[in-house]
């Protein structure tokens, strides 16, 4: 099984503080890392890491309100100062490749490797081969995109018994059926990957939200997915003041967790008013049991489900 892992490299919102630092969630799939928003300082907050940000191959900015994309040339410079080679993709809304061409060309600087800026929009997708991540609009006072990484389809249980009831011996069509090839026995008979293989089993899904206040395509989105990383920028008290900039307060993540049928909720973009955010936490508790606050540089295995 190849591990899914999310880490918190930074989980505040608007500016760093002393708290916490700005948007930035690392998934790791396996050898490969893909980075969701790159605020101020993304490159330190890889270094307390586990991660490597060498690793990293495709990064996805949500929109361009500076905590979300500040951190980019301080990351590129810094992996082209380690000798980085391979290519690295970048996607955004429209406006992207603008914006990348503005910040390669700050101060004299050229990079040891490929830069490619990829404009995405409402339900493109982009195909990683065993996963895709499709991006979709959300609600903010700009432009913005939340993504959705979702893993293909996995083959279903295999059935031993049925299998040696068939008459497939034990060993390598064990696995080539498992692999959904089909196996001829001495006898001549060919048994598919269908006879000894249950329902096809659906793949982890993890949802970005990005900044966002509630609304219907996050719904969508995050409907029975395994993780929701979704906006709480405040508590219930200043509903009306997050609602006026887009954004959402944590009750309203958890309803609309509860409502997608979430297994878990990870509150983020925390205002810096918050010193201890813990509050919001207990806000979206009485709502959805599976929130959680974020903690920086926390990291979390996201498990296949039986």
């Amino acid at each position: 099984m190849t591990q899914l892992q999310i880490c918190f490299l930074g989980i505040g919102g608007s500016w760093p503080c002393k708290e916490r630092s700005v948007p930035a969630v690392a998934i790791k799939r396996g050898p490969e890392i893909i980075l969701f928003d790159c605020g101020e300082g993304t490159q330190r907050q890889f270094q307390k890491s586990p991660l490597s940000y060498m690793d990293v191959d495709r990064i996805f900015i949500s929109h361009f309100h500076g905590d979300h994309f500040l951190g980019l040339p301080g990351l590129i410079q810094t992996m082209s100062l380690n000798d980085r080679k391979k290519p690295l993709q970048i996607y955004g809304p429209e406006g992207m490749k603008k914006l990348l061409n503005q910040l390669l060309h700050l101060g004299y600087f050229t990079p040891t490797y490929e830069i490619v800026a990829h404009e995405i929009s409402d339900g493109e997708f982009v195909d990683c081969g065993e996963y895709k991540i499709r991006a979709f609009a959300v609600k903010h006072c700009i432009p913005t995109l939340g993504y959705v990484l979702v893993e293909n389809e996995r083959p279903g249980r295999f059935n031993k018994k049925k299998a040696l009831e068939l008459g497939v011996p034990e060993g390598p069509m064990f696995g080539k059926l498992q692999a959904g090839q089909s196996v001829k026995l001495k006898d001549g008979k060919t048994i598919k990957p269908d006879d000894v293989l249950g329902k096809p089993r659906e793949g982890r899904k993890i949802v970005y939200s990005g900044d966002t206040a509630p609304c219907p395509s996050l719904l969508e989105a995050a409907r029975g997915c395994d993780v929701l990383i979704m906006d709480a920028t405040a508590g219930d008290a200043l509903k009306e003041k997050a609602a006026q900039y887009g954004h959402s307060t944590a009750r309203q993540a958890a309803e609309l967790a509860k409502e997608a049928k979430a297994k878990l909720l990870f509150l983020f973009h925390f205002s810096p008013r918050y010193e201890d955010a813990s509050v919001l936490e207990i806000e979206a508790k009485e709502v959805f049991e599976n929130s959680i606050v974020s903690t920086e540089l926390c990291l979390y295995d996201v498990k296949m489900a039986d």
